[in-house]
């Protein structure tokens, strides 16, 4: 097969493995930056352009796109879909998970557990909306947030204002989201491939922060996660219809909470964690889902 890879950047650890393992299992493929692309939007015959030549046609698409393009390049992602290539995730879903509140909105209509969480534009809002979570010690994030960037603990009503009104008066769009504190700093990554958890890990904050993202410093160690974690992993990918997600779980007195989809998860901490050949994973879905009938031409 012909697979297009969506990556500004082809050396970060992700993209690096997902091109060893279809070059290995016989296919073509090709790293391209999204905002290098334009598009030619015909209804007789779209075509996407690529640092002045037009593209021919690839069998399959996997979007790497980063959350600082992802307006422009689930819109490079969708002219590929119209050209008839295979998306690993679709723009469409792309685009349900990167938007934190209507992920949260579509989640919490299928009954998925998950913190309480409030949003709210007004300053006037601030004590009703700081009740709503719970009080104090609260989370606040940017709804353009990634990877911990824009994640704020407030411990007291005092610094919960403050932190709000600080975001509001940068007319920026926030969460307000209750603490889960008997979670201390750590919360499960599960790694979903169609239906199926393939991987999972607990990641924990480094001393003195409470986000445990690994590129804030966080660590990871594999662990065995419940059937009801499980399932939670698998609705959540499924509620966004994505079919390659990074579910990050939190584990509450009162059961799993699903935090956030991830659109597109890094590889590199799963896969050392766990010792899995995650992006096999990835490419196998592609050759069972794009191609009815694809045969591998070498091993592995």
């Amino acid at each position: 097969m012909k697979i297009a890879i969506l990556s500004r950047d082809p050396t970060l650890y992700s993209c690096r493995r997902l091109c060893e393992v279809g070059e290995r299992r016989g296919h073509e493929i090709q790293v391209i930056d999204p905002l290098s692309c334009y598009m030619n939007i015909n209804p007789a015959s779209p075509t996407v352009h690529y640092r002045g030549e037009p593209l021919g046609h690839f069998d399959a698409v996997i979007p790497r796109i980063g959350p600082a393009i992802t307006f422009y390049g689930t819109a490079v992602l969708r002219q590929f879909e119209m050209c008839g290539s295979y998306p690993l995730n679709e723009s469409l879903a792309i685009a349900r998970a990167r938007d934190k509140l209507r992920s949260l909105q579509l989640l919490a209509r299928q009954g998925i557990d998950m913190p309480v969480t409030g949003f709210a534009s007004s300053p006037d809002d601030t004590q009703d909306l700081i009740a709503m979570v719970g009080g104090a010690p609260l989370v606040v994030k940017l709804v353009e947030g990634t990877q911990g960037i824009g994640v704020v603990l407030a411990e007291t009503r005092q610094a919960a204002e403050s932190v709000i009104d600080a975001f509001r008066g940068l007319n920026a769009h926030i969460l307000v989201q209750e603490f889960i504190q008997e979670a201390q700093g750590r919360d499960l990554r599960c790694l979903v491939i169609g239906d199926e958890v393939v991987a999972a890990i607990e990641r924990k904050a480094k001393e003195g922060d409470f986000r445990s993202n690994l590129h804030r410093g966080g660590t990871a160690r594999a662990v065995e996660i419940t059937p009801q974690e499980r399932d939670m992993a698998v609705k959540a990918a499924a509620t966004l219809g994505l079919a390659v997600a990074g579910v990050d779980i939190l584990r509450a007195r009162r059961g799993p909470l699903v935090m956030e989809v991830n659109a597109s998860p890094g590889l590199e901490g799963i896969e050392t964690t766990t010792g899995l050949d995650i992006a096999a994973l990835m490419i196998g879905w592609i050759e069972r889902n794009a191609l009815p009938g694809f045969t591998l031409k070498t091993g592995g």
